[in-house]
């Protein structure tokens, strides 16, 4: 056991658990957008592993292991707050888009069109576009997505515990929820699917990715927009308890 009381063990203690903050910022970054280095979440786990280690004596009947893993993560969440740019109204507006998303998906059996979610946002495709545009930077997770919203009954990580007792950032990290973002990426138009492709798995840029379709970057930016709303609408209606 850990007795942390000298400066020489808190050094060593920070040596020795240096790997694990390493570990715990890759698997956190493997579920992030290419914009979130993982160097600014290794430096903060490295934050969160030193409060860690001065509070730690002042805890009880913890070990310092499952301690430490709760500050890390905490201290990484914070960094990813930090970074959750995006105005809360075009925050909103992204919300609204994934809601139509759903509505109509349900409705006609299918992934609807820009047109017809722009018909019942009750908007011309010219505005429903400029919110997409709005909106470049939407993230698959979001900071508050940890968090309870209000009254909202269906968060969006809700579905991805295994129990109440779970941890939210544990819950990315299970092959079901993967699997699930596998499945929407599948799910979506072809043209949004090479898009995600080009972006996610061969880390072009919106200049490059526009290049290899033929569209404009700007435009590129409206399609990525678009299919990260029709997967976060996809993985808010699934049904998930875990991996078998």
């Amino acid at each position: 056991m850990y007795t942390l009381s000298g400066k020489s063990d808190k050094t060593q203690v920070l040596i020795d658990h240096a790997p694990m903050v390493k570990r715990l910022a890759y698997q956190l970054k493997a579920k992030l957008p290419p914009s979130v280095e993982v160097d600014d979440l290794i430096q903060a786990g490295m934050i969160g592993l030193l409060d860690a280690v001065e509070r730690y004596e002042s805890t009880h009947g913890a070990q310092f292991e499952t301690y430490a893993v709760q500050r890390i993560r905490g201290a990484m969440l914070d960094e990813l707050r930090g970074m959750d740019w995006l105005p809360r109204n075009v925050r909103q507006d992204m919300r609204k888009i994934e809601t139509a998303i759903t509505k109509l998906q349900q409705k006609m059996g299918r992934a609807p069109s820009e047109l017809e979610l722009a018909r019942e946002l009750g908007l011309s495709l010219a505005e429903y576009q400029d919110k997409l545009s709005d909106g470049g930077g939407h993230q698959l997770v979001y900071y508050e997505d940890f968090q309870d919203e209000g009254d909202e009954r269906d968060s969006f990580l809700e579905r991805y515990m295994v129990s109440e007792d779970s941890d939210p950032l544990s819950g990315l990290m299970e092959e079901g929820f993967k699997l699930a973002v596998v499945e929407a990426i599948d799910d979506l138009p072809e043209r949004e699917k090479i898009l995600m492709g080009l972006y996610y798995e061969q880390e072009m840029n919106l200049k490059e990715i526009g290049a290899v379709m033929g569209v404009s970057e700007s435009r590129v930016c409206q399609l990525h927009s678009q299919a990260i709303a029709r997967i976060r609408a996809k993985l808010r209606g699934q049904e998930w308890t875990g991996a078998d």
